[in-house]
């Protein structure tokens, strides 16, 4: 018996420790970020795709990753174009965690929290500016897209740009096709673009079954 209490109570302290630990982090944290130190924030969201990493900067959101992408991967991109001032903090990504969970429950059809476009170039950025600009259940071509982004003859090059998106489903990639109606490609694979369509209610007819 006296050993159990033992036990107990060592285990009492090792909880007490971490709670002291975990405020303490939260006072670092909430310090550097008042002095603006931190500049990149990460953490996980769950969601019917899978876990997806997420990331913020001051500007919003800023990469959305699938979870076949390595966090290594994915921190040290965002330490080289971004800032090598990041740290995990779940909390920052509420947000987008927020409305990330109404779409999949199908109480959202549009995001409004902010996007930071810091990883997009140029073009891309217009290509997937038009790609947002898709509502809800529809769906588009990628010679429409690159159409929309001024560039008529560029569905090859439009396409190289939702293929990087670095933001996926926020950025409705997924509502783009290929002429004829087939599913073209998708950086988080044939299957969660399948998904992301039937949720919406947008696969197109030949493709259902």
């Amino acid at each position: 018996m006296p050993e159990l209490e033992q036990l107990l109570r060592l285990a009492a302290q090792a909880s007490v420790q971490e709670a002291r630990l975990a405020a303490a982090r939260a006072r670092l944290l909430a310090r550097a970020d008042s002095e603006g130190l931190l500049d990149v924030r990460y953490g996980s969201i769950e969601s019917p795709l899978g876990t997806l990493l997420a990331a913020a900067t001051s500007g919003g959101l800023v990469r959305l990753a699938f979870p076949e992408e390595p966090t290594d991967s994915v921190l040290e991109r965002l330490s080289s174009r971004i800032s090598p001032r990041i740290v995990e903090s779940p909390a920052a990504l509420d947000p987008w965690r927020r409305e990330l969970e109404q779409y999949f429950s199908g109480q959202r059809r549009s995001f409004q929290a902010p996007l930071d476009w810091s990883l997009i170039g140029p073009f891309a950025q217009r290509v997937l500016q038009a790609t947002c600009a898709i509502p809800y259940g529809r769906v588009l071509t990628y010679s429409e897209v690159a159409a929309k982004a001024g560039s008529p003859r560029g569905s090859r090059a439009a396409g190289n740009a939702l293929g990087s998106n670095p933001i996926p489903v926020v950025i409705p990639c997924h509502r783009v096709l290929r002429s004829g109606g087939t599913l073209g490609g998708y950086g988080g694979g044939l299957p969660r673009k399948r998904q992301l369509l039937e949720l919406e209610g947008a696969l197109p007819p030949t493709l259902e079954g």
